[in-house]
């Protein structure tokens, strides 16, 4: 018996390769090494260094299906539900006998995957393992769902498309997957077991979710680089690094140039097309997001989770650009908490007028920082291996 209670504990982790569904999550995993947990890890090679660098086994998932490991494929499965059951469908019948081989091997206690790895969720059910959803959007129930954005077309095309994912899942079937639907899939019950990288304020219906959802907040990382403050006033604009539109930079750079506010513009490869700028502009590939943050008094962001959590954990108000049905659910919360503004035009009359706005109204500062003091008070990656200990 003392063997057995000595035993250490595995848990089979399935992430997803995107960075904001692999960063709120570093912490936690570094959490359950420390605490002695022994985790085999299914992800993609360009994030096996930063996996690894935790002490974590990594299972490499590349060269199964590369159609997974595609940056607009990844936009493409989160916006549209029926190549999502095409793509998983593909994906878990290209992985089946890697995984069921490794599973068998590992014999873990417990599953842990991101809430679109959905292979993990599958793969748990097949084995019927004990299961833990990793969310680091927003945890969806029927409450909260509705921040989402979807209009009628989007409803339509919806059910339109529902004969071919019933046809994706009879494929998953024959393999042993018995799915009834692919919300089973896609969504998690009221029993599910599930870990939210957000405050319960800041949740949408969040007195509405059972016991089984543990809010620890976001995961903010330390900050690497100091940026220094050249204006009494900083705005920061970032669209994160899967959208990149470069006629909103020409604008967002002609509305703030030779202004009084220093402007840090970070937009991927787009950076090298401008050359010969203002000196309050400054414009880079990519920077230390918590660093500007810190300094920060305006963001206009994406609304990602992870960059709209670090510019509210900043207590920075936001100017609301959302471009996914995830990212329009966080800008409505925002929006109804009164700590930021949606951006209705990227002409750069419009842009100037809504920083200005803003970046001045004391409703937003205020309404920012009370939700930075519910982030710090959620629990943080403490909270969540403490869930994990009683599931195992």
């Amino acid at each position: 018996m003392a063997e057995l209670k000595n035993k250490k504990k595995r848990i089979a982790w399935f992430g997803v390769p995107a960075h904001g569904h692999i960063n709120p999550t570093i912490n936690l995993l570094k959490e359950l090494r420390e605490a002695g947990y022994d985790i085999f890890y299914f992800g993609f090679d360009r994030f096996r260094k930063q996996v690894e660098g935790l002490g974590v086994e990594f299972i490499s998932c590349d060269g199964y299906n590369d159609d997974l490991d595609n940056d607009e494929n990844m936009v493409k499965f989160a916006l549209e539900l029926s190549y999502a059951a095409e793509l998983l469908a593909d994906s878990i019948l290209a992985l089946d006998d890697m995984i069921s081989e490794k599973i068998c091997q590992i014999e873990p206690d417990l599953i842990v995957s991101d809430s679109l790895a959905y292979w993990g969720k599958l793969v748990a059910m097949k084995y019927h393992i004990p299961y833990v959803s990793s969310t680091t959007t927003y945890a969806f129930n029927w409450y909260s769902s509705w921040y989402l954005g979807y209009d009628l077309k989007g409803v339509i095309k919806l059910i339109a498309s529902m004969p071919k994912m019933n046809r994706e899942l009879k494929r998953l079937r024959i393999k042993g997957y018995h799915v009834a639907n692919i919300f089973k899939i896609v969504c998690n019950d009221r029993l599910t077991n599930t870990i939210v990288y957000t405050s319960k304020e800041f949740q949408p219906g969040g007195n509405t979710f059972s016991n089984k959802y543990c809010f620890v907040g976001p995961s903010i990382r330390p900050i690497v680089t100091r940026m220094e403050k050249k204006a009494k006033k900083t705005i920061y604009i970032s669209l994160g690094t899967l959208i990149s539109s470069t006629l909103f930079y020409d604008n967002c750079i002609k509305a703030f140039s030779n202004t009084d506010y220093q402007v840090i513009i970070s937009m991927g490869n787009n950076a090298m097309k401008y050359r010969d700028l203002p000196e309050n502009i400054e414009v880079y590939e990519s920077v230390d997001q918590v660093a500007v943050l810190s300094i920060a008094d305006v963001f206009i962001t994406h609304c990602g989770m992870n960059s709209a959590s670090e510019g509210l954990y900043y207590e920075v108000p936001l100017i609301l650009f959302p471009q996914t049905p995830e990212q329009w659910a966080v800008a409505n919360r925002v929006k109804e908490l009164g700590a930021g503004e949606n951006l209705v035009s990227i002409e750069a009359e419009c842009i100037f007028a809504t920083v200005e706005r803003v970046m001045n109204s004391e409703k937003c500062k205020f309404a920012a920082k009370q939700i930075a003091d519910g982030f710090k008070k959620a629990g943080g990656t403490k909270k969540g291996k403490e869930f994990i200990e009683k599931l195992c």
